[in-house]
């Protein structure tokens, strides 16, 4: 009996076009409720560390606009999933965070994300 080969190269790159798919979708549903509503940004604070995190925060502009929770929920998951299409795992081990700003006129999103990552140096000597 043999056994077929996977091709992971191949499974990897549907599973990111369908992320991206889905996230062009995403983006546009949020965007036309979000200009609705007169909002001029978005922001959005995430953070994952030991396999786990969450969007921290979503503000925006004007201030005095206040979002659903539903709405809020939304764009936070938004965010989380933009952040993972662009920088897979990072949620593991020591972590990564950042934030997501979205300029919601020009709808341009600059997403500003740092890694955690714990560094060893290690040194042995015998019979100095």
């Amino acid at each position: 009996m043999t056994n077929p080969q996977i091709d992971y190269a191949a499974m990897a790159a549907q599973w990111r076009a369908e992320r991206e798919t889905t996230l062009k979708a995403s983006r546009g549903e949020l965007l036309t409720q979000l200009r609705a509503l007169g909002i001029s940004e978005v922001t959005a604070e995430y953070e994952g560390y030991g396999d786990s995190g969450n969007v921290e925060d979503v503000t925006v502009q004007p201030a005095e606009v206040k979002l659903s929770e539903a709405l809020a929920t939304e764009v936070g998951d938004f965010a989380w999933s933009l952040a993972y299409h662009h920088h897979p795992g990072f949620e593991n081990n020591e972590g990564g965070y950042g934030s997501l700003t979205w300029d919601i006129a020009a709808d341009s999103i600059t997403l500003d994300h740092a890694d955690r990552y714990v560094e060893c140096s290690h040194s042995y000597d015998e019979g100095l």
